[in-house]
């Protein structure tokens, strides 16, 4: 049985047994918070738990190092929806110690992507769209910086709604410690 056959067995159960119920949240935020955060699968559960947030209480955005690097990408357009829309008050970008993201060179995965097998060519292709891999692929090199960083695009945005509070935080993927970042 391949993984998709086991995910969808294991739904068909989940749904039949009504096991969603205790799931049931409204599509609004009830603490009205936005959470941007790395997609590492450390926090799936953890990072909830550590900050006492429950399904239908936060919208949390995920993403590559919780990184908000473009003010008009689909991160920060997520942001403004969840603020204009959907009753989110503030926003906290929640970077993370030991990250993958922490010190990647943008040559290491171009080699990795070319060895999956991706052509010359599809990097010209993204060359042609205005985009330059050797910076688009980087990491970061400190994880306070980055949090900083985002929170600066956030913070300065021309849309933001004035008065909204932007916080920057680093928790520690192996306990849920927090610790803000002053920026």
């Amino acid at each position: 049985m391949s993984q998709l056959d086991d995910i969808l067995t294991f739904n068909k159960d989940f749904v039949a047994k009504e096991a969603y119920v205790p799931y049931e949240a409204s599509g609004h935020p009830a603490k009205k918070l936005t959470i941007v955060t790395c997609m590492d699968c450390r926090l799936i559960e953890l990072m909830p738990k550590a900050l006492n947030i429950r399904n239908g209480d936060a919208i949390v955005i995920k993403c590559a190092g919780g990184m908000i690097e473009d003010a008009y990408g689909s991160t920060m357009k997520s942001i403004l929806v969840s603020l204009y829309e959907l009753g989110s008050e503030a926003v906290y970008v929640i970077g993370h110690t030991d990250c993958g993201m922490h010190g990647l060179k943008a040559e290491k995965m171009i080699a990795d992507i070319k060895k999956r097998g991706a052509a010359d060519h599809a990097f010209e292709d993204a060359r042609k769209q205005g985009v330059k891999p050797e910076e688009w692929l980087n990491g970061f090199q400190s994880v306070d910086e980055q949090v900083s960083r985002s929170v600066a695009v956030v913070k300065n945005h021309p849309l933001l709604p004035e008065g909204t509070p932007v916080y920057g935080l680093v928790i520690d993927p192996k306990t849920g410690a927090l610790r803000p970042v002053n920026d």
